[in-house]
């Protein structure tokens, strides 16, 4: 078969031609090449180094490679997670190479109706998570080295996002600066939760200890202050995005099943960070921020922002009250226990009063994130959160119901192509794929528009309006904010 690739007609090409904007896909994917990064690796940091981290990423939550060597009995006896497997294209060669080189993505662009494409890598994914430190620290710079050399002759059209260990403020600010200052990469996705010990189990168990851990995610109940980190993030003009596997944990830790682990884990990943985040207070104290959560799609999001609302309305200061063992009448109680209680109904005792133990000057736990009306959830909770959605995924075009989401909102949801992983069969139709939630009726082409271009705009630009300088969008990203600051409908050009 012959090695030479001519862009071709497709069914994305051909939505994308009649499409009067560009469409932008906020999370696509690339695989890195192993051996390449090893080379990376053992220049910055050493052969001793590089040589751990095969040790490293096989014992790794997400990896867990010592699951081969297990018996059946042993990975029951052990509840050893099956890890994933087989999650690589094969069959299409073509776009598996794709996935690989830079030069053939940029090339094929137009066959799979993107005009420009931000890319998520592989293994960066979960590098940040790896437990030992110098092995981690040093993997995710020598992955940022690589993008930024892998990319370099495409960024018209492409930008790779470096990757952020979040272990502690210190490590992650040191990345940041690094990958953005240094290398001048303009995206990152940082882990969404670091795993920690409970420390009474370490200190008493220290064996069990990896199995009695946490999940810190940065906002509320942290180890550690972030807020440095994100003040980095608004200094260097990058939004904080996230795309971390949420399975190996809880009711996603199947010892057989890696479909058991996979469905849904990256919307509960997201969900736990973001109601941190936001509970934690932290889009209260950086306003000018966004976050982004990738490949979780919005049903998570639309359901978050509804039980925020219906729990802050019945638990908000002043509806504690209904609450306050202060405010029972025992008089009244007893007297109805009396006539209707009986004698197996017994009303006495401290187990009926035990709430006064509370301490009443710590009752408000939406004190942190500021909660005064219903309306603050959704100031600091819509316009603050973008949500990374598949071509796929049908549950995308709720973001847009207006109708029948919480406060009337349109959520932000963001195209994301998903090229690279396993479930997109052939990348030639992932833009159709996608225009099918306008085809069937679910979708109108202005919330196609806001969800392939928009959307993506606003949430790349927030913090940096010179995001898509120089890229083949760049006129047309103009012209919309242009017009967005001057009151007027968007009206991008048809592509030449």
């Amino acid at each position: 078969m012959s090695a030479s690739v001519k862009a071709q007609a497709s069914s994305s090409s051909a939505v994308r031609s009649r499409l009067s904007h560009p469409v932008i896909d906020s999370d696509g994917h690339f695989l890195e090449s192993v051996p390449t990064f090893l080379d990376y690796l053992t220049s910055l940091a050493g052969a001793a180094v590089a040589g751990r981290f095969h040790t490293a990423w096989g014992g790794s939550h997400i990896a867990n490679l010592t699951w081969y060597e297990l018996s059946p009995a042993q990975r029951r006896d052990q509840r050893a997670v099956r890890a994933p497997w087989w999650a690589l294209p094969t069959r299409n060669t073509l776009d598996r190479a794709t996935a690989m080189f830079p030069k053939l993505l940029y090339e094929r662009l137009d066959e799979m109706g993107l005009d420009f494409s931000v890319l998520y890598p592989g293994l960066g994914l979960a590098a940040p998570a790896l437990d030992d430190e110098e092995v981690r620290r040093a993997s995710c710079r020598a992955l940022n080295n690589l993008y930024a050399d892998l990319f370099r002759d495409f960024t018209r059209r492409l930008t790779p996002v470096a990757v952020i260990p979040m272990h502690t403020p210190d490590e992650a600010i040191a990345e940041l600066q690094h990958a953005v200052m240094e290398l001048g990469l303009k995206a990152v996705v940082m882990a969404s939760y670091v795993k920690r010990p409970i420390k009474a189990v370490e200190r008493k168990y220290p064996d069990a200890a990896p199995y009695a851990f946490w999940l810190d995610t940065y906002g509320l109940d942290s180890e550690y202050d972030y807020d440095p980190v994100w003040a980095k993030c608004l200094e260097l003009r990058v939004v904080p995005t996230f795309h971390t596997a949420g399975y190996g944990w809880a009711w996603r830790h199947s010892i057989s099943n890696f479909m058991f682990n996979h469905i849904g884990h990256f919307a509960a990943s997201a969900e736990g960070l973001c109601r941190s985040l936001f509970m934690g207070g932290v889009t209260r104290r950086f306003p000018q921020l966004s976050f982004a959560f990738m490949e979780g799609g919005v049903g998570w999001a639309r359901s978050l922002l509804s039980d925020m609302a219906g729990h802050w309305e019945k638990r908000n200061p002043r509806a504690l009250a209904n609450y306050d063992p202060a405010n029972l009448d025992r008089e009244q109680l007893m007297a109805l226990k009396e006539r209707y209680g009986g004698p197996l109904t017994r009303v006495e005792g401290i187990e009926l009063w035990q709430g006064n133990r509370e301490d009443y000057r710590n009752l408000d736990e939406w004190a942190q994130c500021g909660i005064e009306r219903r309306e603050d959830i959704h100031e600091l909770f819509v316009p603050r959160f973008y949500f990374g959605c598949e071509g796929d995924d049908p549950i995308t075009a709720s973001a847009f119901d207006a109708l029948r989401n919480p406060f009337g909102a349109r959520l932000n949801a963001v195209y994301g192509s998903d090229i690279g992983h396993w479930d997109v069969i052939d990348m030639r139709e992932v833009t159709s794929e996608a225009h099918e939630l306008v085809d069937h009726g679910l979708m109108s082409e202005d919330d196609f528009r806001d969800f392939t271009f928009a959307n993506p705009v606003e949430l790349w630009t927030g913090v940096n309006p010179d995001f898509f300088a120089a890229t083949s969008v760049e006129s047309d990203v103009r012209r919309y904010l242009a017009g967005k600051r001057a009151g007027q409908p968007l009206r991008p050009t048809a592509k030449a």
